[in-house]
């Protein structure tokens, strides 16, 4: 055991001498945490670095199929074992469970303790070696938003509504941040925070969003990326253990109810070289929308690889739901400064702070990926010097724009086959991986009759 993870583990024990399981919380191409739980007299084996798992198992699609068709088989022959590695600073415990039970994050490697090709941590740590060679350091934060579901026997799920005080009515309308939402919630609320706190996640705000039951947690930047997305993985887990314990569900999915909003993942990114200064800053005195030409050229690249990245942006058939003029989604690769409708937003904020929100993401996507794909595309837009076009005026109009990104499934992977930027970022191997994957889940997914199909053919047909 090495001496970070045996004190790390040691300190544990003795500060919850009655924890007696471990859940190793697995990233998977999903963006969901696999697990397996151990007895505490395992603990031993995995902070050994001897514990093991298959190499499958963060290719699994979302149902726990692999859709190994037109993948090269080669590189899963056997499915041989990788160990699983416990992530410093990730061991908690899990307060929403009645057992005395802890949790760590784990990463893959392989028997030759290098970084496993599947596991989608790696494939965000390919791209941070690119930015230490360049002599860059990505700040990164995360914003989440999910819906609460209301409890009951129904087979659709609804979104858990706000009471009315003295009436048995709920609560219509938006009600975007409504301070009774946070009475009605308090508890719910307040366990996610304890469970935060319990687990390093930094929790910065919460509040309620723009349809009944919808919300969004943000977390604080951080210099370690890695990190950032952990915080996001770590708190979809945090948001769905509390809920459950409260007798209700909570979704990430990019687009539970046709006519409300969507759930979004936000990635806020700034820039800063060897001696701490922000790359994306302007000389002092300029008016905010005054750009420097390093932030124009990141957000150039952003633009230049959002159609290929599509895919790993909207994973899901669901995700492409979001994408409608007029639903606080973008539509197109626009950017500008504090308009919330375009892909590419400058928020405002200080020179130091300067950094871009990429708002295209839902949150059914996996956040290592997104990350790795956002900055992915502004290194390689600064490297070439991508030009993003005429900012989006502040007062512009955007709810009937027209949607050039990719609607579809299929056309997302289509054009993320056939792009090249993402695959000298992420890797090759990883990226022919995915696209393989992914069109198994999208032909098993299409391949289904739905209800839907009797309700508009059955009779008329």
């Amino acid at each position: 055991m090495n001496n970070k993870t045996a004190t790390e583990v040691d300190t544990f024990l003795e500060q919850h001498p009655d924890i007696q399981m471990l859940e190793l919380l697995m990233p998977d191409i999903n963006g969901i945490l696999r697990c397996k739980r151990i007895h505490r007299r395992e603990f031993d084996m995995l902070f050994d670095n001897k514990f093991k798992a298959p190499l499958s198992v963060p290719l699994l699609g979302m149902s726990g199929d692999l859709y190994d068709e037109g993948l090269d088989h080669s590189l899963l022959a056997g499915d041989p074992d990788q160990l699983l590695l416990p992530i410093p600073g990730t061991l908690a415990r899990i307060p929403w469970l009645a057992s005395p039970t802890a949790q760590v994050l784990t990463r893959f490697v392989d028997m030759q303790m290098q970084p496993s090709w599947p596991d989608p941590r790696n494939v965000l740590m390919r791209v941070l070696k690119r930015y230490r060679e360049a002599g860059l350091r990505p700040v990164v934060a995360t914003e989440l938003e999910f819906y609460l579901l209301a409890p009951g026997t129904e087979g659709s799920p609804q979104p858990l509504k706000g009471n009315i005080p003295g009436t048995g009515r709920v609560q219509q309308g938006i009600q975007y941040c409504m301070a009774d939402d946070l009475i009605d919630c308090d508890a719910f609320l307040d366990d996610v925070r304890t469970a935060c706190d319990l687990q390093n996640v930094p929790l910065t705000a919460i509040h309620s969003e723009f349809a009944s039951g919808q919300w969004e947690i943000n977390t604080h930047h951080t210099e370690d990326p890695l990190e950032a997305c952990d915080h996001g993985m770590l708190l979809k887990r945090i948001v769905k253990g509390v809920a459950r314990k409260h007798g209700m569900g909570a979704t990430f999915m990019a687009k539970p109810f046709a006519d409300i909003a969507g759930n979004g993942l936000h990635i806020h990114a700034s820039i800063y070289d060897a001696d701490g200064n922000n790359i994306f800053a302007c000389d002092a005195g300029g008016p905010p929308e005054h750009y420097s030409d390093t932030l124009r050229h990141a957000i150039g690249g952003l633009a230049d690889t959002m159609d290929e990245a599509m895919a790993i942006f909207a994973p899901n058939a669901n995700s492409y739901r979001r994408f409608k003029p007029g639903a606080f989604a973008p539509s197109s690769p626009t950017w500008g400064y504090n308009h919330r409708e375009v892909a590419l937003r400058v928020p405002v904020s200080s020179e130091h702070n300067r950094r871009v929100e990429h708002r295209v993401a839902g949150a059914d996507a996996n956040t290592y990926l997104v990350t790795a794909a956002v900055l992915a595309g502004m290194l390689h837009g600064i490297s070439h010097q991508s030009d993003p076009g005429e900012p989006v005026p502040v007062d512009a109009d955007l709810s009937e724009a027209e949607v050039t990104l990719p609607r579809r499934w299929d056309a997302a992977l289509e054009y993320f086959r056939k792009g090249s930027i993402l695959k000298d970022y992420l890797g090759a191997t990883y990226c022919s991986t995915f696209a393989a994957l992914r069109q198994g889940e999208s032909d098993d997914y299409n391949g289904q009759v739905p209800d839907l199909d009797y309700e508009w053919y059955l009779r008329a047909l």
